[in-house]
C-alpha cells in the first residue's frame, strides 16, 4: 500500500505526516475533521496505524492487525495508548490511538555507553510495572522489545518518564480467541527477545514477558544481545537449555545484584524466573535488598555438563498451557507488614506477626516487605549523616529480629525504613508504588492513645489503600494471660 498524502481524509480523520513506514504498518499523525473543514483533537494527539497489505506480505500482517484491533480497546490505564477508533478490515483497516510523545528504550541503547546501573534499574523497574499492569488485565504482550517500549516525556526530557507499551499485534488475551495460535500454528515473536516456551508454541504465560525484559536489561548492561540474532528454528531452540555469557564477564564493573536480576529473568525454565513482573519491579526498586547468589557473582558461565543435562531435560519436556495471567500473579502477591517502632504493646507486635504468618501460609509464593516509618530528624547528633545511618541500621535490625520467627528465605522477605512525618501517607505511597496486594497492620498501630478516634493511621490506610488491608486486633496466647510481664516474650522495640 502506497503512502497516504497529507490532507487525505479517512472516516473523518485528516491525515498529517507519516511518522513511521515499517515492514508491518505505516503510522501517521491524524486530526479529527470538523464540520467547517478544519481540524481538532479530542484533547490529545492521535496517530493512525494502517497495516501493509501488498502482494508480498504474509498472512501474519492481517492476523496481527486483527489481534491488536481486538485487544487494544479492552486495555485501560496509563501504560497503554488510549484507543480512539478502528476501521473495517473489508474496506480499509486502521487503528487510531493516542500519540505518546517520548523516547523508546532504543534511545538509551543507541546513546552513550556504558549506562549507569542505577539508570538501568530505573528503566527496568518502570517497564516491569507497565507489564504487570497488562498481566493484571489478563494480557501477555509477547513481543516486548526496545521499539515497543515508550517512556513518556516528563519534566526532565533526559530522564525516563512513565512507560507506555505499544504494538499488541502478537499479544494474547486470556478471554479472547488466540488468532495467532489458531491460524499460524508456529512460534511467533521477535527472535532476539522471544522466550523459550514461545519457541515451542506456548503462549499466554506472563513469565514470557519477564524473559523479554531480561533480554533488554542484558542489552542495556552489556551493549550486546544474550543469545545473538538467531534466524533458524534450531538457533531459537538453544535458549531452552542455554544460558548467556554472564554480564560481569562482558563488563566487569556490573554490580552483582544487577547480574542476579538479569540472569534470573533469563532462566530457561519459566518457574525459575521471577514469579511476576511486580516482584521484578520490587527488586529493581530496592536493589540494596537483593539476596545475591552464585548466579550474581559468576563470571565463567554455566558449565558444559550442566548445559548437556538441560538439553536432555528440554528434549523430553512437555509444556503445559498457561493459567490465566491474573490468577497466576494473584498466587504470588507482595504482602506488606507495617510494623510500629514506638508506643506499641507486646500483644500488638505478637499478633501482627501471627497474622502475617497465617497470610503467608495461605500464599506460599508471596513476598513479604516489612516496613516501619520514622520521623525525619528523629536522631540528634552533630554528625547528622552518621546519625541517620545509625538510626537506619537500628530500625532495620529491629525489623529483622521481629521477622526472624517467620523463617523466610532471603528471596521472600525484605526490610524497609521509611522517613516521613505522615505515617499513613508514607505507607500508602509505598503500597501503591510497589504493587502491594495486602497490607497487614495493627488495629492500633502508631498511637495507642488515638485508637478511639477516626483519624488514626490504620483508619486512614484502610480508607485509602490501593489493595486489601488486614487490621489485626492485639491479643496474646491464652497461657500468657495474667502472667507477670517479665515472663511474656517481648518482641523488640
Amino acid at each position: 500500500m502506497k503512502l497516504l498524502e497529507p490532507g487525505h481524509v479517512i472516516d473523518g480523520f485528516v491525515v498529517r505526516e507519516c511518522l513511521h513506514a515499517g515492514g508491518m504498518a505505516h503510522i501517521y499523525r491524524v486530526d479529527l475533521a470538523d464540520a467547517d473543514g478544519g481540524r481538532r483533537t479530542p484533547g490529545f494527539e492521535m496517530v493512525m496505524k494502517i497495516p501493509r497489505m501488498t502482494a508480498g506480505d504474509g498472512s501474519e500482517t492481517i492476523v496481527s492487525f486483527e489481534v491488536e484491533a481486538q485487544i487494544l480497546p479492552a486495555l485501560t490505564g496509563p501504560h497503554v495508548p488510549r484507543f480512539v477508533a478502528a476501521g473495517d478490515l473489508q474496506q480499509l483497516p486502521y487503528l487510531v490511538m493516542e500519540y505518546v510523545p517520548g523516547h523508546t528504550l532504543a534511545h538509551w541503547l543507541e546513546g552513550p555507553t556504558p549506562i549507569a546501573s542505577e539508570l538501568i534499574a530505573r528503566l527496568g523497574a518502570g517497564l516491569a510495572r507497565a507489564v504487570h499492569s497488562l498481566h493484571q488485565q489478563n494480557v501477555c504482550h509477547l513481543d516486548l522489545k526496545p521499539a515497543n517500549v515508550l517512556y513518556r516525556t516528563g519534566p526532565d526530557p533526559q530522564a525516563p518518564g512513565e512507560v507506555v507499551l505499544i504494538d499488541f499485534g502478537l499479544s494474547c488475551h486470556a478471554h479472547f480467541p488466540d488468532l495467532l495460535a489458531e491460524e499460524l500454528r508456529q512460534a511467533v515473536g521477535s527472535p532476539i527477545w522471544i522466550a523459550p516456551e514461545q519457541v515451542v508454541g506456548i503462549r499466554g504465560d506472563p513469565r514470557s514477558d519477564i524473559f523479554a525484559i531480561g533480554v533488554m536489561l542484558y542489552q542495556l548492561t552489556t551493549g550486546d544481545t544474550p543469545f545473538g540474532e538467531p534466524r533458524t528454528r534450531g538457533g531459537l531452540r538453544q535458549r531452552l537449555w542455554m544460558d548467556p555469557v554472564p554480564p560481569r564477564r562482558r563488563r566487569p564493573d556490573v554490580p552483582a545484584w544487577l547480574q542476579e536480576v538479569i540472569l534470573r529473568c533469563l532462566e530457561p525454565e519459566a518457574e525459575r524466573r521471577y514469579p511476576s513482573a511486580a516482584h521484578l519491579a520490587f527488586d529493581l526498586s530496592h536493589h540494596d535488598q537483593i539476596a545475591v547468589t552464585e548466579r550474581g557473582r559468576d563470571t565463567r558461565g554455566t558449565r558444559f555438563r550442566e548445559h548437556l543435562r538441560r538439553w536432555f531435560k528440554a528434549a523430553g519436556m512437555h509444556y503445559q498451557p498457561s493459567p490465566l495471567p491474573q490468577r497466576q500473579i494473584s498466587e504470588v502477591p507482595i504482602v506488606m507488614a507495617a510494623v510500629p517502632h514506638h508506643d506499641v504493646s507486646d500483644a500488638t507486635l505478637y499478633s501482627l506477626r501471627q497474622a502475617v504468618q497465617r497470610s503467608l501460609g495461605q500464599l506460599p509464593g508471596a513476598r513479604l516487605a516489612v516496613v516501619t516509618v520514622i520521623s525525619p530528624g528523629s536522631t540528634s547528633s552533630t554528625d547528622s549523616e552518621r546519625s541517620e545511618t545509625s538510626a537506619q541500621r537500628r530500625y532495620l535490625g529491629m525489623l529483622r529480629t521481629w521477622a526472624q520467627p517467620l523463617e523466610l528465605g532471603p528471596h521472600r522477605v525484605s526490610f524497609h525504613v521509611l522517613e516521613s512525618g505522615d505515617v499513613a501517607s508514607a505507607l500508602l505511597a509505598y503500597a501503591g508504588g510497589n504493587h502491594v496486594s495486602l497490607i497487614v497492620m495493627g488495629a492500633a498501630t502508631h498511637g495507642l492513645q488515638l485508637q478511639h478516634f477516626v483519624a488514626t493511621v490504620p483508619t486512614k490506610v484502610a480508607m485509602h489503600a490501593p489493595c486489601s488491608v488486614l487490621l489485626v486486633k492485639a491479643s496474646l496466647p491464652f497461657q500468657w494471660l495474667g502472667a507477670p510481664a517479665a515472663e511474656v516474650p517481648r518482641p523488640p522495640h
